[in-house]
Order: C-alpha cells, then sequence, then structure tokens
C-alpha cells in the first residue's frame, strides 16, 4: 500500500530526496517550499529548487508565509496524509501540526544526530575539521532536532571536502535512506531510538562576519573555513579595497608571519604553517586559478594582507 505523502523542502539538497520518492511507490499529496523571492530590488522573481522540481513533475505546490494559521491547519487535515517528511524546509512546524492525529512527522537531517543540530550542520561539521558527518532520519518533536532518530548513514569529510560535495554525498546518501525509513514505516518495522542529549552539539546559522578571514588563525582551520563555506558566503580578505574571495587553497608546511604573502605563488602566512591559494574571486570579477589572478593583480613578495 502507497504512502500518502506531504514533503517539505526548499533547497538543492531537497530536490534529489523529492525525486526519488516521485519513483516510489508512493503518492505525493503536496509539497510545501518557501516563497519565491525578489531578486535584484525586485526585478526578477525567484521559486526555490523544491518548488521548481515539482513544477517539472507536476505536483501540486503550496508556499504559505506562516503555518501558523487556522486556514493552513485546515488544509493540513484535509490532505489526510500518513507521512510529512521535512528537508530543510526552513520553518520551525507548530505545535498544533505536529499534534495532528495519525500523522507521523520525520525529517532528514544533514548531520549524525545528536551532533550538529539546528540550521548549518554541514558548514559546522567541515569548520570543526570532524573526520565524519552523514545524514540521520529522525521523529519530529517540538525541541529543535531532538527526535528519537529511526536510521543513520555516514559520510567521510577530508581536508579537501567542501561543503558543495557533501551536500552532493548526503543528498544521494539521503534519496535512498528515506525510502528505506518510508518502506519500514510501510510494514509498522520503524523503530526510533532516543538521542542522547550529553552528546548533542549546535550548528548556530552561519554569521556573515564569520566569513572574513583571520589570519592570525592556524592554516588548517582556515582551510576548513573556506571549504565549509564555498560558495556562500565564501571566505575572503581585503585587497586595496576590494574583497578577494578564496575559493579554494591548500596547507602549506612553511613558516612566516600571519598575512604576510610569503612568494610569488600566492602562499600567505598563518600562525601555523601557510596557505596556498589556488583560486580566487575578485569582488564583482569571474573565479580564476591563482595564476591568472597575478597577472593583472600585484600580490608581491612581503606584502601583509590584514
Amino acid at each position: 500500500m502507497a504512502l500518502k505523502i506531504i514533503f517539505m523542502g526548499t533547497p538543492d539538497f531537497a530536490v534529489s530526496i523529492l525525486k526519488s520518492i516521485f519513483k516510489s511507490n508512493n503518492k505525493i499529496l503536496e509539497v510545501y517550499t518557501q516563497p519565491p523571492k525578489k531578486k535584484n530590488r525586485g526585478q526578477k522573481i525567484l521559486s526555490s529548487p523544491v518548488h521548481k522540481c515539482a513544477d517539472e513533475l507536476n505536483l501540486k505546490t503550496r508556499f504559505p508565509n506562516s503555518l501558523e494559521s487556522d486556514n493552513e491547519l485546515d488544509h493540513f487535515k484535509s490532505l489526510n496524509p500518513d507521512v510529512v517528511l521535512v528537508v530543510a524546509y526552513g520553518k520551525i512546524l507548530p505545535k498544533k501540526l505536529l499534534n495532528l492525529g495519525k500523522v507521523m512527522f520525520i525529517n532528514l537531517h544533514a548531520s549524525l544526530l545528536p551532533r550538529w543540530r539546528g540550521a548549518a550542520p554541514i558548514q559546522r561539521a567541515i569548520m570543526n575539521m570532524d573526520k565524519e558527518t552523514g545524514v540521520s532520519v529522525m521523529k519530529i518533536v517540538e525541541k529543535l532536532d531532538a527526535g528519537p532518530v529511526m536510521l543513520k548513514s555516514k559520510i567521510k569529510i577530508t581536508k579537501e571536502s567542501n561543503f558543495i560535495d557533501i551536500s552532493k554525498q548526503m543528498a544521494d546518501v539521503g534519496a535512498s535512506l528515506v525510502i528505506k525509513a518510508l518502506d519500514l514505516i510501510k510494514k509498522n518495522k520503524a523503530n526510533f531510538v532516543d538521542q542522547d542529549e550529553r552528546e548533542a552539539t549546535y550548528a548556530k546559522k552561519i554569521d556573515k562576519s564569520e566569513s572574513k578571514i583571520d589570519w592570525n588563525e592556524k592554516a588548517s582551520k582556515i582551510i576548513a573555513k573556506i571549504n565549509s563555506l564555498n560558495p556562500n558566503p565564501g571566505c575572503w580578505f581585503k585587497f586595496f579595497g576590494s574583497r578577494i574571495k578564496i575559493i579554494k587553497a591548500k596547507e602549506i608546511k612553511i613558516t612566516g608571519n600571519p598575512g604576510v604573502v610569503l612568494d610569488d605563488e600566492l602562499t600567505i602566512g598563518c600562525s601555523e604553517n601557510a596557505i596556498q591559494i589556488l583560486e580566487i574571486q575578485k569582488e564583482g570579477k569571474k573565479k580564476v586559478s591563482s595564476k591568472e589572478f597575478l597577472k593583472g593583480n600585484k600580490l608581491q613578495k612581503g606584502l601583509s594582507l590584514f
């Protein structure tokens, strides 16, 4: 018997999960996503990646500004779902929604819970130089990402891993994990295990102030931050009044003063070791290799980037 599902998601990360459910032996009643946003001072309206995907699949979409109204609650009830699956939706579900009768609310979260509950689990795992991360299927409760966990799947994090790489891996792993979870629910074999609150950590939302590079940090930490914040908001430093975003870099085991250009290959000193910039983007320009960048911009040896 097919499960009747309401899907709630917004970014690219959720698209492959939506597609996997669409291809499965289950019925998607409706797709909830964030409202379209205006870009460039209102000149263009942009729908979310999930909204675009739902349109391509001819699925009904809904994008309320709030889920608190009685009208929204009544509409939700009228759909009569078996399962509500949330994947990076971007809104917290109100208590009165979670208390609906026989509906099971589950969430695919981008971490190995209880580690990195919250808004930016992928970024925080990379930034913290964790050796692994993963995805978890959990039951939704009022407390943020604190519900009992049904399934988990691990993903390795290397020194080269960035946000885009890990997101793609998580989306692929999550797509198959969700189908497994739905099959277990369908067969009444779902087993939810409470999280250990003593092991809980929180992945707070990324603040733009975090994206400025502090050359007084260790090279390894700066590399981790560059990888975690690529592509948005990206890590940057100031060069003659312009923001320069570092797209890709590697750690070099040499010693030099923090923030000082150490050679002609864009190697910058840090508090421990140094980083060599491989790919870079000047404000308002396209990203280029460091060699291309140096053809038109002189970052001479000995220059301080503070």
